[in-house]
């Protein structure tokens, strides 16, 4: 969904692993030159699905990267089969109360530029989510949790399923399973 934390989290997540770090959102716009925003309220949503679509198959074809792509993607078909083909899908799965909070200010989506984008939020996750749910192999609540966390969840979920190797990725090698130090004593006086 849009502001659930894909492209900050991705951008952490890639960080972790070593690898590259794509968001197709700023793969479009680098196409077009120029805004999505602009781009959809000059060509409309079919023609800008379309390139979207251009774009994921280009991605998709990348190596060890992490994707963030646009909310709406898993609106198409073929963008699911290419993405559960050719990737693993992580859903990072916020309620549409919690993403309002996160996006109330924002003037930069186009599909929630309406009267009440809260509404449009909870008609977006009710068609979504199950597009989401089918596409996705991991299902990550992200609630309020810390973006460090997030990270960590989605890390454990691909070391627990052998999509990554722990002693492979340097940046989480003793990550996952350590655990602070405790706590000094305190100082009796």
């Amino acid at each position: 969904m849009p502001g659930c934390g894909k492209s900050t989290v991705g951008r952490h997540l890639a960080r972790q692993l070593g690898w590259r770090f794509i968001d197709s959102d700023h793969e479009i716009e680098r196409r077009i030159g120029g805004s999505i925003r602009a781009y959809f309220e000059q060509h409309g949503e079919p023609a800008f699905r379309e390139l979207e679509q251009e774009v994921i198959a280009d991605v998709a074809q990348t190596g060890q990267a992490v994707v963030a792509t646009g909310g709406g993607t898993v609106v198409r078909e073929a963008n699911r089969r290419i993405l559960a083909a050719r990737s693993q899908v992580v859903y990072l799965r916020s309620t549409p109360e919690e993403l309002f909070r996160r996006l109330r200010h924002d003037l930069q989506r186009p599909l929630l530029q309406v009267k009440d984008p809260l509404r449009r939020l909870r008609d977006l996750y009710h068609e979504r989510d199950p597009l989401y749910r089918q596409a996705a192999r991991f299902v990550i609540e992200t609630g309020r949790p810390s973006v460090p966390t997030l990270v960590n969840m989605i890390l454990m979920q691909l070391e627990l399923a052998g999509v990554i190797d722990p002693l492979q990725v340097p940046a989480t090698v003793g990550r996952v399973l350590s655990m602070p130090p405790p706590p000094p004593p305190p100082i009796k006086a």
